[in-house]
């Protein structure tokens, strides 16, 4: 019998950050991403996680980080259970470390979207079953994992590209600049003044990264010649009071046709979604023929059965 308040699992390993996984292991996890896919469109079932129950914990609402992860734990045979902060009260009406423990006995893992990325930390560490980042303020994984996937899946060179992420230093740009600890594409980060990425992250980068980071104020010099054009949303998830001032701060950072035409012919021109046209981006980039955008939502299903895979199989 288990010792009181000890889990009888093995601590198992959690994703919150893409440097959780070793450059090796991301390569691995694009082949098998690929593969799934392909057998999806082929028709072929999955079992591989029968049995298994991942539960999603959400604070902040989603499409796609909701509509990938419940499809996906089903398409591979398992299910889930869906937890809002109303009913647990993380950190409030019960501590994250009871939060963790209690559902290291009931389920196989937890995909957590919250705000304070400390909370996935705390509750991945006082958890014994893998906890998946599915966003927190300061960092996106899964979303960098599914573009990664995507560029691969185009042809580019993940060694060899060069990325212009412009707009805001968010999240989605704090993972991308982790990937380069991975990778040595080239990634060029063009950022309003007051806007730039975490210093933490830009830190570690510094230390680890196979290439180095470049910090732009032009974004036409920022899209020169690249193979990625990326932007997302200028006021994320719990700014919106923010969003009239940042229209006026980042005005001049919108990805539009001109920006377009100084990347390479062949760039791809991604965007995590959900988009505001007109805004960070044109409708006629968006919609137009070097975008890859729904490219990268379908891969958020793919990427991310290919982690829980690697997590709970």
């Amino acid at each position: 019998m288990a010792q009181s308040g000890k889990n009888p699992r093995a601590k198992t390993r959690s994703f919150l950050s893409m440097r959780d996984l070793t450059r090796s292991e991301i390569q691995e996890l694009f082949i098998l991403a690929g593969k799934k896919k392909r057998e999806l469109k082929e028709g072929k079932t999955s079992i591989d996680l029968s049995g298994k129950v991942l539960a999603l914990v959400f604070h902040k609402p989603s499409l796609r980080t909701r509509v990938s992860f419940d499809v996906g734990m089903h398409q591979l045979g398992g299910t889930t259970i869906y937890l809002t902060d109303q009913e647990i009260g993380v950190g409030q009406r019960e501590p994250v470390s009871d939060v963790g423990k209690v559902l290291s006995r009931y389920v196989d893992g937890i995909m957590i979207r919250t705000f304070d990325h400390a909370i996935a930390v705390e509750l991945a560490r006082e958890s014994s079953i893998p906890v998946i980042n599915g966003l927190t303020d300061l960092l996106h994984p899964c979303q960098v994992m599914a573009d990664l996937f995507t560029a691969f899946e185009k042809g580019k060179d993940l060694d060899s590209m060069t990325v212009a992420f412009i707009g805001d230093g968010n999240n989605v740009c704090n993972a991308w600049i982790e990937a380069t600890t991975r990778f040595r594409f080239t990634l060029r980060v063009c950022v309003p003044e007051g806007h730039e990425p975490s210093p933490e992250i830009m830190k570690i980068a510094e230390k680890e990264s196979r290439q180095d980071v470049e910090m732009f104020r032009d974004p036409l010099e920022a899209a020169r010649e690249a193979d990625v054009l990326y932007t997302d949303v200028w006021a994320s998830m719990g700014q919106e009071k923010e969003a009239a001032k940042k229209k006026r701060e980042f005005a001049g950072f919108t990805i539009d046709s001109r920006v377009v035409a100084a990347a390479k012919p062949d760039c791809l021109v991604m965007h995590c979604l959900p988009a505001h046209r007109g805004e960070e981006i044109t409708a006629e980039v968006i919609d137009g023929p070097r975008s890859v955008v729904f490219d990268e939502a379908e891969n958020r299903l793919h990427a991310q059965k290919a982690i829980l895979l690697k997590l709970l199989a």
